[in-house]
């Protein structure tokens, strides 16, 4: 029998690491709630999840060297999940209500708001997803769980090195905007998946797999 697979949620002050955690115990994995480098460092799989306002989550991501330990863990290819605006900050820059925020740049690119008669873009909605996709395997024509105003409307990134081509998965609300995102080692989703009911617990489990 395979060991279980340890995920480190980083705790770093967001406001809903424990669904996050519970959804992935659901999902098959050990999980510890931590900030703690080294623990961070070992665990198979991290996962940053982020609710709020984009320049809020870069100052506690901040308070505890959390972009550090993201790249830390990237350059030794170990994986990284971000969720909502744990995803968002891995973008160049996010633009709320005026402000302007350096974000991770892990990708590149800036994260604004939808253009939407309706926001924020908040319930269910269906994503097109890429067509290799290892998170949506099995799960491509389910609905998942959002709740945002702001999005990465474009992706720029181009493979490089030996990384393949990104996987990149789209949704709809007033135009498209990026709803997951694939490359090498870092993955991220603009919904909640530990919102999403069973969907959104086998993503999980499909992201557990590749650790």
């Amino acid at each position: 029998m395979a060991a279980q697979k340890s995920v480190v949620v980083l705790d770093y002050g967001s406001g809903n690491v424990h669904s996050a955690a519970k959804a992935l115990e659901r999902a098959g994995a050990a999980v510890e709630l931590t900030a703690d480098r080294q623990r961070v460092m070992d665990a198979d799989g991290l996962l940053v999840p982020g609710v709020g306002a984009f320049a809020a989550v870069m100052a506690a991501l901040n308070d505890v060297r959390g972009g550090e330990l993201i790249e830390r863990r990237l350059a030794g290819g170990r994986p990284v999940l971000g969720i909502c605006v744990g995803m968002q900050v891995l973008f160049d820059r996010g633009v709320e209500r005026g402000v302007d925020t350096e974000g991770l740049g892990e990708w590149p690119g800036v994260v604004d708001e939808l253009k939407a008669p309706v926001l924020p873009h908040m319930g269910w909605n269906t994503v097109d997803a890429a067509d290799d996709s290892v998170l949506f395997d099995g799960i491509r024509d389910e609905r998942f769980y959002f709740v945002h105003s702001y999005a990465a409307r474009n992706w720029t990134l181009e493979p490089y090195g030996a990384f393949a081509q990104p996987r990149v998965t789209w949704a709809d609300h007033g135009g498209r905007f990026v709803a997951a995102a694939e490359n090498g080692p870092l993955s991220a989703t603009q919904f909640h998946p530990e919102k999403s009911g069973e969907p959104g617990i086998r993503m999980l489990s499909n992201w557990i797999g590749t650790l």
